[in-house]
C-alpha cells in the first residue's frame, strides 16, 4: 500500500468534496474545553466519518484508532496521507497501548476519532472500552449519525456504504456526556442504551 495510499487518500478527498452535506447539531455538539474529545461514527460510515472529524473540528489534527489487521494497515496508510496521527490496536489486540495513547491525546486536549463498533463488530454496538475511557477522563463523545441519500452498500459485517458522488449526506451531531460509573454493570447498561439509540441495524 506504499504506492496506493496517496491515490486512495486523493480519491477520498475528491469524493468528499463533491458530496452535499447537511449538518445539524440538535444538542449544540461542540468539543469540550480542556478535556479533549472523542469523535465517533459507525465503522460502515468511515468513507465520510474520518474526514468529517477534520472538517468539523478545524485546527485539529485528529488521532485515528485503527486495528492491527491487514485491512487496518491499508487504512492507516491512507489516514497517514490524510494528515491523521495514528493509534494502532483494538479491543482484542493491543488494547492497553491503545488506551494509553488515547488517554495521552485527551490529556493534551486532542481529538480522538474512533469507530466504536469496529474493527469486527457487533454492528452498531458501542464497545465498552470507548465508554470506559470517556468516563474516566470525563471527555465528551461527539457522535456523528451519518446517512446518505444514495449509496452502494457492500455485503460486509458493517454494511459498509460508499456514497454516490454528488449525493446528499445528512450528519446529525450528538454530544454524549458520559457519567462516572459505580459498577461495570452500570457501564454496560449505559453502552447498551447508547447502542439502541444510535443503532441502525434494524433499519
Amino acid at each position: 500500500m506504499q504506492i496506493g495510499a496517496p491515490l486512495v487518500a486523493f480519491l477520498l478527498k475528491l469524493l468528499f468534496s463533491v458530496l452535499r452535506f447537511e449538518i445539524i447539531s440538535p444538542e449544540n455538539a461542540q468539543p469540550g474545553h480542556g478535556k479533549g474529545v472523542i469523535f465517533a461514527f459507525w465503522h460502515g460510515k468511515m468513507i465520510t466519518g474520518w474526514l468529517l472529524a477534520q472538517k468539523l473540528i478545524p485546527g485539529s489534527r485528529p488521532a485515528a484508532v485503527v486495528s492491527l489487521s491487514k485491512d487496518g494497515q491499508i487504512l492507516s496508510d491512507t489516514l497517514d496521507h490524510l494528515g491523521f496521527r495514528l493509534i494502532r490496536g483494538s479491543s482484542s489486540k493491543g488494547k492497553d497501548a491503545v488506551k494509553a495513547a488515547m488517554t495521552e491525546e485527551l490529556r493534551n486536549h486532542g481529538v480522538v476519532a474512533v469507530t466504536p463498533d469496529g474493527p469486527r463488530g457487533p454492528l452498531h454496538r458501542f464497545k465498552y472500552g470507548t465508554i470506559r475511557l470517556a468516563s474516566e477522563r470525563q471527555a465528551p463523545i461527539i457522535f456523528a449519525d451519518i446517512t446518505y441519500s444514495r449509496a452502494r452498500t457492500l455485503k460486509s459485517w458493517d454494511h459498509f456504504e460508499i456514497p454516490v458522488p454528488f449525493s446528499r449526506v445528512k450528519v446529525s451531531l450528538h454530544k454524549i456526556e458520559v457519567p462516572r460509573f459505580s459498577s461495570e454493570e452500570a457501564l454496560h447498561e449505559f453502552s447498551r442504551k447508547l447502542s439502541e439509540r444510535f443503532g441502525h441495524a434494524e433499519r
